[in-house]
């Protein structure tokens, strides 16, 4: 028997909408996305996020660097900082360094943060700066109209690979486990809901998260990682994963042609605002002797 498909109506979804409180965390300045992209549900995502966790806006910071993902900080009302190409990480270090009371979030697409950017991930996992690094990844260079990027997959063809691509693509999830970020997790944009949860979670993980979303270029690909193709793709993590055991969580990460979502990997250590601190404790008491 088919269930029966109750009528939204415009009115009351606005109502909801208003209610709900999320809109404090949005900007007037509208999103200028490409209709489609999974950047809209990603920003809104965010704007939840924020909301559910009660941040103040003003103790919160957004901080890009270029490519699509390079406007978010417009949208969120929010500081924010627009950076240098693949400079996201070194910058959003700075500032949480500067004040450690500050909720940072760092945005990024593929291109900025594994080509250009990808030797400040590293550093910033190692260190367990407390951040949050989205990355949108939808394997193409958008901005600069449809280039292949560290993820695209092998035989994509695309402007700068006419006769297909021939380099293995990256693999980000394996890439960020190896380098110890103490939160790693992954999400998709056409799972908006879940999206919003994954967002939560990795703004609430004290210490360096990174949450990859899959996300299609509606625009410059019509052929790889589309909503149809990634919706037959993904899948939920395996019941019972524990997300505190590292080779499991390597395992998952190694079967990235059927990318699982939610998060692979959790772990509490000593941030680098709490290890900075230790050393001035150290400091000052053999200066006091």
């Amino acid at each position: 028997m088919n269930k029966r498909v109750e009528p939204v109506y415009l009115e009351d979804k606005l109502q909801e909408i208003r209610a709900d409180g999320h809109l404090k965390y949005r900007s007037k300045s509208l999103p200028t996305w490409c209709p489609g992209c999974g950047y809209f549900s990603m920003a809104d995502g965010l704007t939840v996020a924020l909301n559910r966790l009660g941040l103040d806006n003003r103790n919160v910071v957004t901080v890009s660097g270029i490519g699509c993902a390079s406007r978010f900080p417009f949208f969120v009302n929010t500081y924010g900082f627009h950076t240098l190409h693949g400079r996201v990480l070194p910058v959003a270090t700075g500032i949480k360094i500067g004040n450690d009371a500050l909720t940072v979030i760092a945005v990024g697409g593929d291109g900025d943060a594994f080509a250009i950017g990808g030797g400040h991930i590293p550093h910033a996992a190692r260190r367990n700066v407390d951040m949050t690094y989205l990355v949108f990844d939808n394997g193409i260079y958008g901005l600069t109209k449809g280039q292949t990027s560290p993820t695209s997959a092998l035989g994509f063809k695309t402007s700068s690979t006419p006769y297909e691509n021939g380099d293995a693509p990256l693999n980000p999830m394996m890439m960020l486990l190896s380098y110890g970020a103490s939160w790693v997790g992954q999400a998709y944009a056409g799972k908006p809901h879940h999206l919003t949860d994954m967002i939560t979670a990795a703004i609430a993980h004290k210490g360096f998260s990174f949450l990859r979303i899959l996300s299609p270029c509606v625009t410059f690909d019509k052929t790889d990682n589309t909503y149809k193709n990634l919706s037959m793709m993904v899948r939920d993590l395996p019941d019972g994963h524990d997300g505190t055991d590292m080779m499991a969580a390597m395992a998952l990460a190694m079967q990235d042609g059927h990318p699982a979502l939610g998060v692979f990997f959790q772990a509490e250590r000593p941030t680098l605002a709490e290890v900075m601190q230790t050393s001035i404790d150290r400091a000052q008491q053999a200066s006091a002797t």
